[in-house]
């Protein structure tokens, strides 16, 4: 059976001559004079192998996985090494400029057939992030960063429904006392409506390193050492973590894409022993443009976070208007999202606002409105620990480290801390933790 093909640009020779001479294994369908008419052609449905002779420095992650999605394979033309590097870093099957015909019709049907019969290797993805399936990308070799673990990091996702639950407090506390525990940390602010993780922190950033992170992940030139370039380091009285610090607006959502969003996860995951992400409420998918895949998801950061985290922590405030909603948002995310498994926190703990022996009466709500899971853990509201903090732009464990708040939220990342650490480091609640 022969494969249809469609191509744009010219080789040194007459590459639809050639291909179209060898009667059988390929067949040219369309010669396109630029890049987006070979698009619209493999998006028609028309093609399953795209050659691209000329312009391939045009091609990115994103463009790539919007083609396999409906599967359609690249493979292009270059003498060049760098961009042979690159091409194959986003999925592009690369061949010299000078390929003869039957060696480039062989290489096409050998990336069909890949693409037929994908890797072991699977991406976790419920589909909403992105209409694309998720790309894999070919190992490459990079110097190893002394003292930093390697493709091994534990993802931790911070989610919460709408309002003012505490999600950024939350991950940028979690993420500070995995640091004080000596782990390698990377913060990354995936908050596409508001991002504050640099604000807490008192980092005055208007470089958005994740939107960085992201572009050159598009382009395939996104490895562990580009990524530490761009994350922001903050030293701890005990420790260090990483930030890649969230848009400066929130109209830069399409800067944030499922597909490259992936790669810099993957790259995250070697740099770190432990990434957490600070995402927003919103998991709506778009549906209503599932039509044209070629356009962004205005929520595929939150969802791909959450599709690829090990992790999920749900924080909702002790409340009677944060319950119900955290309530309705766990289900919305099981209908999203169903591999996420979260961890219920609920943030604001307080007698006033829950009743008089609050832990109590909230499990006793919780039961009453019948959630499969179950409460993991009651952060107590600590105003003035919480303000002390943000007025110093600084963590709980620098600025209130005996403040109830905050030992809450040591117990809840304790053990993982304890099973990763590489220092003796501990705040005293890991210590008490490791005597038990």
């Amino acid at each position: 059976m022969s494969i249809p093909v469609v191509t744009v640009g010219q080789s040194r020779e007459d590459l639809v001559g050639g291909l179209e001479r060898l009667h059988g294994p390929v067949t040219v369908v369309r010669r396109c004079s630029e890049l987006t008419e070979l698009l619209a052609a493999c998006q028609s449905g028309l093609a399953r192998a795209a050659v691209v002779a000329e312009g391939s420095d045009e091609l990115t992650a994103s463009l790539v996985d919007r083609l396999t999605a409906v599967g359609v394979v690249v493979i292009a033309l270059t003498d060049s090494t760098e961009e042979t590097v690159r091409l194959t870093a986003i999925g592009v099957t690369a061949a010299p400029a000078g390929v003869d015909s039957a060696a480039l019709a062989g290489r096409i049907s050998g990336a069909v057939a890949r693409w037929a019969s994908p890797a072991p290797f699977q991406v976790r993805d419920s589909g909403f992030a992105d209409t694309g399936a998720a790309i894999r990308t070919v190992p490459e070799e990079i110097d190893a960063v002394p003292g930093e673990p390697s493709g091994s990091g534990q993802v931790i996702t911070v989610w919460g429904p709408a309002g003012s639950p505490g999600r950024t407090l939350v991950a940028v506390n979690v993420a500070g006392e995995l640091a004080a525990a000596g782990n390698s940390v990377l913060l990354i602010d995936a908050d596409s409506y508001g991002a504050s993780v640099a604000g807490m922190l008192g980092l005055l950033d208007e470089s958005a390193g994740l939107a960085q992170a992201c572009r050159l992940a598009d382009l395939g030139q996104l490895d562990a050492g580009a990524l530490l370039k761009i994350a922001t380091p903050v030293v701890l009285k005990s420790g260090m973590l990483r930030i890649l610090t969230g848009i400066t607006r929130a109209d830069r959502w399409t800067e944030l894409r499922a597909t490259a969003l992936g790669v810099v996860f993957e790259r995250a995951r070697e740099v770190a022993d432990f990434v957490v992400v600070d995402t927003s409420f919103c998991l709506e998918a778009d549906e209503e443009l599932s039509f044209d895949t070629m356009a962004p998801r205005r929520n595929a950061a939150t969802l791909r976070s959450l599709e690829l985290a090990d992790t999920v922590y749900a924080v909702g405030s002790a409340d009677s208007i944060g319950v119900p909603r955290l309530v309705r948002g766990l289900a919305e995310l099981e209908a999203a999202v169903p591999q996420a498994s979260p961890k219920v926190v609920l943030n604001k703990v307080r007698a006033a606002a829950a009743g008089r022996f609050p832990e109590r009466q909230l499990r006793e709500a919780w039961e009453r409105y019948g959630p499969s899971e179950g409460i993991t853990a009651f952060l107590p509201a600590d105003g003035a620990a919480s303000d002390a903090a943000l007025l110093a732009g600084s963590l709980l464990l620098e600025a209130a480290p005996d403040s109830g708040l905050r030992q809450a939220i040591a117990d809840l990342v304790c053990a993982p801390a304890q099973q990763k650490r590489r220092s003796s480091v501990f705040s005293s609640t890991a210590k008490r933790h490791l005597k038990g």
